[in-house]
This record gives structure tokens, C-alpha cells and sequence, in this order.
């Protein structure tokens, strides 16, 4: 058991490593520069999101850190029955958990609001209609949301990972 437990723990910290950075990045330094920069921004944004695996790969890995640690959180929790679930160090990592699945979630939002946005985006020659209009503000506001709180979730989920062990 404990090669299994090493071998998830290493999957689940470097996947999540992984996952963290880039949809932190993504948030903090990419998506502003896209919006920054017009017509070559929405280029460049459109051929990462349809030309590269960047999305299959922010999936995969972000699926991996939440199998991994659903695994490690279960081994730990006796499969969800012991005591240790409410110590300490059990709720921090509980906290952390719930946090990375809800920014799990809102990344496959994020996502879905990318790829209508990609779509949207092909559709448009020239000047957008006033429909298109409508529908491209109320697309970026959803990807502002859903980015906003998936990083809210990645950051907390990483102060509650990374410190859950001291707690106890």
C-alpha cells in the first residue's frame, strides 16, 4: 500500500502542479493579454484553443489531481469512515479537496466558454451584428466569472493542500 500511496501522491502533486500553473497562468497573464492585443489576440486565442491539446491537457491533468486525490483522501479517511476526517489536518485537507473539485468544475466551464467563444468568433466577418454583440459580451462575461473563481479555487485549494499537514 504504501508504493500505491507514493505513486498517487507524486501523480496527484505533479499533475496538479501542472494543472494549478497553467490555469494560473492562463488567468493572471494570457487571457489579459488576449483582450490586450484585438485581432492578434483573438488569433492567438484561437489557435491555442483549437490548434493545440492546451484544453485536453488542462482536462486530463486536472482529472488526474482530482482522481489522485480523491484516492489519497479515501486511503487516509479509512474510505471515508474514520475519525481522522475531523482533525485538523482531515478538514484542511477535506477544505482543499472540496476547493481543487470546484475548481475542476468551473474549469470545464471555462472551457465550454472558450470553445462558444471560439465558435462565436469564427462566425463574425467584420463588425459584429448586433446579436453577435450580445452574444459575444454575455460569453465574456461568463469566462471572466467562471476564470475568476476557478482561480479563486485553485488558490485556495493549494493553501489548504500544501498546509493541511500542519494543522494537526
Amino acid at each position: 500500500m504504501t508504493l500505491v500511496f507514493s505513486i498517487l501522491r507524486v501523480l496527484h502533486i505533479v499533475s496538479g502542479v501542472l494543472w494549478a500553473g497553467g490555469a494560473l497562468v492562463l488567468y493572471f497573464f494570457i487571457a489579459p493579454t488576449i483582450g490586450a492585443t484585438g485581432d492578434a489576440g483573438k488569433q492567438f486565442a484561437g489557435h491555442l484553443m483549437d490548434k493545440t491539446r492546451f484544453t485536453a491537457f488542462m482536462m486530463s491533468v486536472g482529472g488526474m489531481t482530482v482522481l489522485a486525490g480523491t484516492i489519497l483522501y479515501g486511503i487516509d479517511s479509512s474510505w471515508f469512515q474514520s475519525g481522522w476526517m475531523k482533525t485538523a489536518t482531515g478538514i484542511g485537507f477535506g477544505i482543499g479537496a472540496a476547493a481543487g473539485i470546484l475548481a475542476f468544475i468551473f474549469g470545464v466551464q471555462l472551457g465550454k466558454a472558450n470553445k462558444a467563444l471560439a465558435a462565436l468568433g469564427a462566425q463574425i466577418q467584420g463588425k459584429p451584428t448586433p446579436e453577435q454583440l450580445s452574444d459575444l459580451q454575455a460569453l465574456q462575461k461568463r469566462q471572466a466569472m467562471v476564470g475568476r473563481w476557478n482561480a479563486v479555487c485553485i488558490i485556495i485549494s493549494i493553501f489548504f493542500m500544501a498546509s493541511a499537514r500542519l494543522f494537526g
